[in-house]
C-alpha cells in the first residue's frame, strides 16, 4: 500500500510537469497507464530505463542565463515577438515573468532532480545479483550525476555568483533529496548546495566508468569535468586545474576543423567527439537560429586562418548568425567537451604562474582550429598576459553554449575583466553592471507562495 501511495503521487506529478511528451521505449516505466499504476520499479532494468530518458535528463537545461549574456543580439523587431519572460530576461528587467506562470528553467530543473531521486529512493529496494554490481554502479552513479548537475545550473540562475565570505548566509535553492513531493521545501545556503554537489559528484567519480558507450549518459571523464567547472564557478583554481587534469588524461579528444563541412547542417551530424557529455538547452524564441552573434566578439577573429569563422558562424546576407551550436535535434547545445577543459586547465595555469603549461594547452586545443601549417602558436610573458589571452579565446571558443553566464559571474569580481552589459531596444538603452543583484534570476512566483521562501532581491 506503502509503495502503491507513493507511486500514485509520483504519477500526478509526472503528469503536471508535462514529462510523458517524447518518452521512448527506455521510458516505459515512467510512461505508465492509469490502470498500470500498481507498477514500482523492481529492477536495475527498471531504473536503468529512467536514466536512459534523454528527453528529461539531457534536455531543457536552464537558458535564461544564456538570453541575459552577451554572446549574442537580438534585434527589436525580434524582440518584439517574443514571450514577457524573454524579453524581460534581455533587458534584465526586475520583473521577469508574467505571475504565476511556468518558468522551464526551474521546473524542468527540478523534474531532473525528481527522476534521478527516484532512482536513489529505489536503488535500495531492489535486488540484484553479484554480476551486476557494475550495473548498480552506474546507474547509482548517473543518479548523482544528473541531479548534481541540475542543482549546479539552478544554483548558476536562481542564486548569487558565490562568495566565500558569504556562502555561509547567501541563499541558494531547495536541495529536493528525495522523491517525496510533500517534503518541505526549503532554500539551503549556497555553502550548503555546493557541498551537497560536490560530494555527490565525488561519490559518483568511485561508482562510474571511465567512458560511456552514449555520450548522454554520465562517465567518470565526464565528473571530472564537471567538476572542473564547477570549482572554476567557485574560484577553486587549484581544485578545477586537478579535475581538468584527471579528465583530460581520461580522453582529450579534440576535433580538427579542417575535416569539418561548414556548409553541412548540422555541421555535427550527430555530436561532436570533443562532447564528454552532452545535453542541450531550453528552446527560446532569442538564443537560436535568428540570433546574431556579438560584433565586438566577431571581430575579435582577425586571422583568416581561423577556421571557427566558418564553422561557428552563418553570414546571413549581412546579418552574422550562429552554425554549429546545435546538435542533431536542431537544440543549443550545452555539453562538456575538452574543448573548455583545455580552457579551464590553461586558465588555471596561468592563474598559477605555470605560463609554460598555460600557453602550451591553449596552443594545443587552437592549433585545431587553424587551416593546417599555418597556426603561429601564442606566447606570453607574464601570468597576467597568458590570462588574458586565454580568457580571450575562452570568449570566442564557447560561444553560445550555456557557460558565457556562469563566466561573467565569476569574472566580474575581478576588476580586470569585469564588465557592464548594454542592450539597445527601441533606442532605449539598458545595462547590467557587474555584480549586479539581477545576477540571480527570480525564483518563479508559484513557488515563492506554495513554499513561503524568500525572493531574491532584484
Amino acid at each position: 500500500m506503502k509503495d502503491f501511495t507513493y507511486l500514485k503521487a509520483c504519477i500526478c506529478f509526472l503528469l503536471f510537469a508535462g514529462v510523458f511528451s517524447g518518452c521512448k521505449k527506455e521510458d516505459s516505466f515512467l510512461n505508465v497507464k492509469p490502470n498500470e499504476s500498481l507498477a514500482v520499479p523492481s529492477t536495475l532494468s527498471d531504473l536503468q530505463g529512467i536514466i536512459h530518458n534523454q528527453a528529461v535528463l539531457n534536455e531543457n537545461y536552464p537558458s535564461l542565463g544564456e538570453i541575459a549574456c552577451d554572446d549574442y543580439y537580438a534585434s527589436t523587431s525580434l524582440w518584439d515577438n517574443q514571450g514577457t519572460t524573454a524579453r524581460n530576461a534581455y533587458i534584465w528587467a526586475k520583473t521577469v515573468y508574467d505571475a504565476g506562470s511556468n518558468v522551464p528553467d526551474w521546473s524542468d530543473s527540478y523534474n531532473q532532480v525528481y527522476y534521478a531521486n527516484i532512482v536513489l529512493d529505489y536503488l535500495h529496494k531492489v535486488a540484484y545479483s553479484p554480476s551486476q554490481q557494475q550495473l548498480y554502479n552506474q546507474v547509482k552513479g548517473s543518479a548523482l550525476f544528473f541531479r548534481s548537475i541540475a542543482f549546479y545550473n539552478l544554483v548558476q540562475t536562481f542564486a548569487l555568483p558565490y562568495d566565500p565570505s558569504t556562502a555561509s548566509s547567501d541563499l541558494g535553492i531547495p536541495l529536493r533529496l528525495t522523491s517525496d513531493i510533500n517534503a518541505k521545501s526549503v532554500r539551503a545556503t549556497e555553502k550548503d548546495c555546493y557541498q551537497q554537489i560536490l560530494t555527490d559528484l565525488q561519490t559518483a567519480l568511485a561508482l562510474l566508468p571511465n567512458s560511456a558507450t552514449d555520450i548522454t549518459v554520465p562517465s567518470k571523464a565526464a565528473t571530472y569535468g564537471l567538476l572542473s567547472r564547477i570549482d572554476l564557478a567557485l574560484g577553486d583554481f587549484s581544485g578545477s586545474l586537478a579535475n581538468a587534469t584527471s579528465c583530460l588524461a581520461l580522453n582529450n579528444t579534440l576535433q580538427n576543423f579542417n575535416q569539418l563541412n561548414p556548409n553541412a547542417f548540422p555541421v555535427f551530424p550527430n555530436y561532436s567527439p570533443e562532447e564528454l557529455f552532452h545535453s542541450s538547452l531550453e528552446g527560446n524564441g532569442l538564443v537560436g537560429f535568428n540570433a546574431q552573434v556579438d560584433s565586438t566578439v566577431y571581430k575579435s577573429f582577425i586571422d583568416p586562418n581561423d577556421l571557427r569563422l566558418a564553422i561557428l558562424f552563418y553570414n546571413n546576407g549581412g546579418q552574422i548568425e550562429f552554425n554549429s551550436q546545435f546538435d542533431k535535434h536542431s537544440n543549443v547545445t550545452s555539453a562538456i567537451g575538452t574543448n573548455e577543459i583545455y580552457l579551464n586547465k590553461a586558465e588555471c595555469e596561468a592563474r598559477a604562474g605555470d605560463i609554460k603549461n598555460a600557453m602550451a594547452d591553449l596552443n594545443a586545443l587552437l592549433v585545431t582550429r587553424w587551416v593546417t601549417g599555418t597556426f603561429k602558436p601564442y606566447t606570453a610573458t607574464t601570468s597576467t598576459d597568458a590570462l588574458t589571452q586565454i580568457l580571450s579565446e575562452r570568449r570566442k571558443e564557447l560561444l553560445l553554449s550555456g557557460i558565457r553566464w556562469t563566466d561573467l559571474r565569476r569574472l566580474n569580481k575581478d576588476s580586470r575583466f569585469a564588465i557592464t552589459l548594454k542592450r539597445n531596444i527601441n533606442n532605449t538603452i539598458y545595462t547590467l553592471p557587474p555584480n549586479d543583484p539581477r545576477y540571480a534570476f527570480p525564483i518563479p512566483d508559484n513557488e515563492i507562495e506554495l513554499t513561503g521562501e524568500p525572493q531574491n532581491n532584484r
